[in-house]
């Protein structure tokens, strides 16, 4: 149903009704003026009518109809227009992340290739070794990573991304995942807060689940000033629904920007960012992640302005394992 609906929205459906449109009312016009006209005229000499009171009033139908067409042109040509501007919106925006992407390829394969060199040149310490070591690892999990977002963001997509869906305890899989990540947040402070104590039994993708999270808690350190960056994941159970908050201590996010974060390929424009710019996709796959559990995420200020919250709300019944 829903296919349907954006098929009869697409602007070239939108653009042949607007010329069947103007077509339509170009015929009505010649046709009610010398058609109808001429039979109108021969009725009022057949049965002596007033005229003026019979054309009057064919005039103003056609003047009516004549406006619902043009103004049905009208907004068809809008719609096209809207629809242009979008389009000329993603590519632009396709373009930068092009730009960027290609630059957050090509600067680690960079990095890599000078670590070669040194080694291929230079007979260096056991010391020396391992911290060139260490930067070419850091350098291949950030290829790595940014070829991930790549692959997974086609597989989400195109309805491709497999996988079973599993009965989980969103607390203890948070739990498990911090744990198994911690070398990943260096000194961040992650801490789970669920003040029941009891399960919470939720229908999920595990690697999507997580991928989710890891984009969030990413996202929280990255553009963080803060000397020890911390993060708290509170538990919001209601009658019907389920916050998990992600409330850091970091830069924030702007109230322009709440919505526009989570659009493909979009990036802030903050000239205080404490981090390099992204590829604009992490948050992205984030809400089409949310989307596939039947939830939704939102982004907001932080209530005493140090930092931002990021929500997750799903639908919430209570059930046993």
């Amino acid at each position: 149903m829903l296919t349907r609906l954006r098929w009869l929205f697409h602007p070239v459906l939108i653009f042949i009704f607007s010329i069947l449109a103007l077509a339509l009312s170009l015929f009505l016009y010649i046709y009610w003026y010398i058609e109808v006209s001429a039979g109108l005229k021969a009725a009022v000499q057949r049965y002596n009518l007033d005229p003026q009171q019979i054309l009057e009033a064919q005039t103003w139908v056609v003047i009516l109809v004549l406006s619902i067409l043009v103004g049905l042109i009208l907004v068809g040509i809008f719609i096209i227009f809207v629809y242009s501007q979008k389009m000329a919106r993603l590519n632009r925006l396709q373009h930068e992340f092009i730009n960027n992407f290609t630059h957050e390829l090509k600067t680690p394969v960079t990095s890599l290739k000078l670590y070669l060199e040194t080694f291929l040149k230079h007979d260096l310490p056991r010391n020396e070794q391992t911290k060139y070591i260490g930067y070419m690892l850091h350098d291949v999990d950030h290829l790595a990573d940014n070829i991930s977002r790549i692959l997974n963001l086609a597989r989400i997509e195109t309805g491709a991304y497999g996988g079973d869906v599993i009965l989980s305890d969103l607390v203890e899989t948070l739990r498990q995942f911090r744990q198994r990540n911690l070398h990943l947040f260096g000194n961040c402070d992650i801490r789970i807060h669920h003040p029941s104590g009891q399960p919470v039994y939720y229908n999920i993708n595990p690697p999507l689940f997580e991928m989710l999270v890891m984009n969030i808690l990413t996202n929280g350190v990255k553009y963080n000033d803060s000397e020890v960056p911390r993060i708290d994941i509170r538990f919001v159970l209601g009658n019907k629904k389920m916050h998990i908050r992600f409330e850091d201590n970091g830069i924030g996010v702007e109230k322009a920007d709440t919505k526009k974060i989570f659009k493909k390929f979009y990036q802030t424009q903050r000239s205080d960012s404490v981090a390099p710019r992204g590829s604009g996709l992490g948050l992205y796959l984030v809400q089409n992640i949310a989307r596939m559990h039947r939830g939704k995420v939102i982004a907001e200020k932080r209530p005493d302005e140090k930092g931002s919250v990021f929500t997750l709300i799903l639908p919430f019944h209570p059930q046993k394992a």
